[in-house]
């Protein structure tokens, strides 16, 4: 059977302009190589690496690159994370100053370390006469020229690594009780370790390569300054041939170096191509109806302090905010109302907004994140990927001295307890959304915190797993001493978790009240549609609500005229009808059906009209055939006056 000739993609074939040049930029960077492949005596080149003279510089390059690696891992990490993290002014001549040394010709570099360093230079009396150091003609000299024109290759790696990690990773180790110190090293660090690796190995390769500036600050002494550079230089005019195989000696050193890299260096924190793919859900069926308890000394040893919230919030969000302890509070509002910036102040990580913050009898608003005890978990749960769900869970148990052996089995049972003890072990990279989200929960209740931030914490779960997370949350958060406070959209989560629901709008607070009164009487459009209803906002006249949108609306009860207020009509006590209805209903429109939605055992339909704003009615299937209802069908839509609830706002 003839197999199908292959097809190519539209586009595929490089155009000849671009190839041709690409290919000549090739082979120029590649005929050097080839040369030096094609000159070497590769019968004679053992006893040309071998010679006493090539390997003492061998020796001596070996020592000075090494120690040029050490002192720029020293000075160079903190300057990548500080360019990388911190604003402060000159920030951009900083970086000029690190990249100044990789665009400088070596010998002016040299120059420049000798007027510096050297005996007549800048620091170089003065080291001399105080300590007896004396930096020129010496190793130590070599290894100041390399650090000087090798370190810049592992700051710019590094800050380009920590500039694609994201904060998120660090504040919510802060979150969990890790002073600045102990996030550095145990969560940033090991984030930005391929970036690390990449650097140090560019600064050893560059370092072992090193010439210009050492032969002119250093000096080219053999057994002293004579690196395996230098000595490449004076066989040149001694021994060529000699010179040929020590180059390639150095060119394989390199060519290994780079591909060991594997074009790593430019990657960005989490960018592993090896990362396991992400698991899926695991089906519902696995997980049991009832999730297993903890053991009891979980609850034995949690804090017996009652912790009431008191807080101040200025800035972009604006308010103030008491609760008792035990209290949970959903925060809800449309994107943009301020919600995350409001637990972002709490936590103290944001400039947007400032929290005069008080958990109990102590004023928390001077302290630092990590000594604050307000844990969080965002909305990506921001696991730390180098650790495994049980190491995740116990990092804040971790951070407030808690044993190892007790912290990870209080983090077991907290795992077990969220219906996923058996992942215990999984890196996050092999974990689906929603088993990620519930290590996350886990982890941020097991630190044992004051207050407790929630942003979105069951949005990536499916339905039923989110019925009995859910479930656990609301267990836990009745024997919490402290406050909850949950960022939510999901109107089930607000009512079934939440004590009281807080209403944001651009900054501002529009409600704050017990969820059943926020779902009779919604004072913000938003929320209203959240809750599945009709939503107008206008102006209170002596029969209704001159309606924001245009039209007028005909209330039983209506408020004092003038008065700004929001009519909330629920979709199943709008009627639809093929011809203008003769009945009872007040308001009567025209319109037309512009989406069908299905909702359970109902239709959701979505009607415009010119004489009000849409509106989303609720009709069954049987009536939906009766009326031949379709996408762009012409209706009559009525309300009664006593359908409508107008909150004034």
């Amino acid at each position: 059977m003839k197999r199908p000739a292959l097809r190519r993609t539209p586009g595929a074939r490089a155009p000849l302009l671009l190839t041709v040049p690409a290919l000549l930029a090739v082979a120029f960077l590649m005929l050097p190589l080839v040369g030096i492949l094609a000159r070497t005596s590769w019968g004679e080149l053992g006893t040309h690496l071998t010679a006493e003279p090539t390997t003492q510089a061998l020796r001596l390059s070996l020592l000075v690159s090494l120690w040029a690696l050490g002192l720029s891992l020293l000075f160079g990490v903190p300057l990548a994370w500080l360019l990388a993290r911190v604003p402060f002014p000159g920030k951009a001549f900083v970086r000029s100053l690190v990249l100044l040394p990789m665009v400088l010709p070596p010998t002016v570099g040299g120059v420049a370390l000798l007027l510096a360093f050297g005996r007549r230079g800048l620091l170089g009396p003065w080291l001399e006469d105080t300590f007896g150091i004396t930096l020129p003609f010496h190793t130590s000299g070599a290894v100041l020229a390399a650090t000087f024109v090798a370190m810049p290759f592992l700051v710019i790696s590094l800050e380009g690594a920590l500039g694609g990690l994201r904060p998120r990773y660090e504040e919510t180790a802060a979150s969990l009780g890790a002073s600045p110190v102990r996030v550095f090293l145990t969560v940033t660090l090991p984030m930005v370790a391929p970036g690390l690796i990449a650097g140090a190995a560019l600064t050893w390769a560059r370092a072992l390569g090193e010439f210009g500036a050492t032969i002119t600050f250093a000096g080219n002494l053999p057994g002293t300054t004579q690196t395996l550079p230098l000595q490449v230089y004076l066989l040149l005019q001694e021994s060529p041939e000699a010179a040929t195989s020590v180059s390639l000696l150095l060119l394989a050193i390199a060519m290994i170096v780079l591909i060991a890299l594997r074009g790593r260096w430019t990657g960005t924190p989490g960018d592993h191509r090896d990362r396991p793919a992400p698991r899926p859900e695991e089906p519902t069926g696995t997980t049991p109806d009832v999730l297993p308890e903890p053991p009891a000394y979980v609850w034995e040893k949690a804090p017996q302090e009652r912790w009431p919230l008191h807080a101040d919030v200025t800035g972009f969000t604006r308010l103030a905010l008491a609760a008792d302890p035990g209290t949970t509070i959903a925060v809800v509002g449309p994107n943009g109302a301020g919600k995350t910036t409001l637990l972002r102040a709490l936590l103290g990580l944001t400039p947007r907004a400032h929290a005069r913050l008080r958990l109990g009898d102590t004023d928390v608003t001077a302290l630092p994140p990590h000594r604050r005890g307000v844990a969080w978990v965002p909305q990506d749960g921001a696991l730390f990927p180098h650790l495994s769900a049980l190491s995740n869970t116990a990092y804040g148990l971790r951070t407030h001295g808690v044993p190892r052996a007790e912290a990870r089995r209080e983090a077991q049972s907290w795992l077990d307890r969220l219906g996923v003890g058996h992942l215990a072990h999984r890196k996050p990279g092999q974990l689906s959304g929603g088993q990620a989200q519930r290590v996350a929960l886990a982890r941020a209740l097991a630190a044992r915190p004051r207050l407790l931030l929630l942003d979105e914490p069951l949005a990536a779960l499916d339905q039923t797993t989110r019925a009995h997370v859910r479930h656990t949350l609301r267990r836990h958060l009745a024997e919490f001493g402290g406050v909850c406070l949950i960022v939510t959209h999901d109107p089930v989560e607000a009512v079934s978790l939440a004590d009281r629901v807080l209403v944001l709008d651009d900054g501002r607070v529009l409600q704050d009240e017990p969820p059943a009164e926020v779902t009779r009487h919604p004072r913000s459009p938003w929320v209203a549609r959240m809750l599945g209803r009709n939503a107008w906002p206008g102006t209170a006249t002596a029969d209704g609500l001159e309606l924001a949108g245009g039209g007028h609306l005909v209330v039983a009860e209506p408020l004092a005229p003038g008065t700004e207020a929001l009519a909330v009509i629920a979709p199943e006590a709008v009627s639809v009808h093929r011809e203008k209805p003769t009945g009872s209903p007040r308001n009567v429109w025209p319109g037309t059906v512009r989406e069908i939605t299905s909702g359970g055992s109902r239709l959701r339909l979505l009607i415009t009209s010119d004489r009000a704003p849409d509106l989303v009615a609720e009709i069954t299937p049987q009536a939906a055939a009766e009326l031949r209802i379709a996408d762009g069908t012409e209706v009559w839509t009525g309300v009664k006056a006593t359908e409508v609830t107008v909150v004034p706002l």
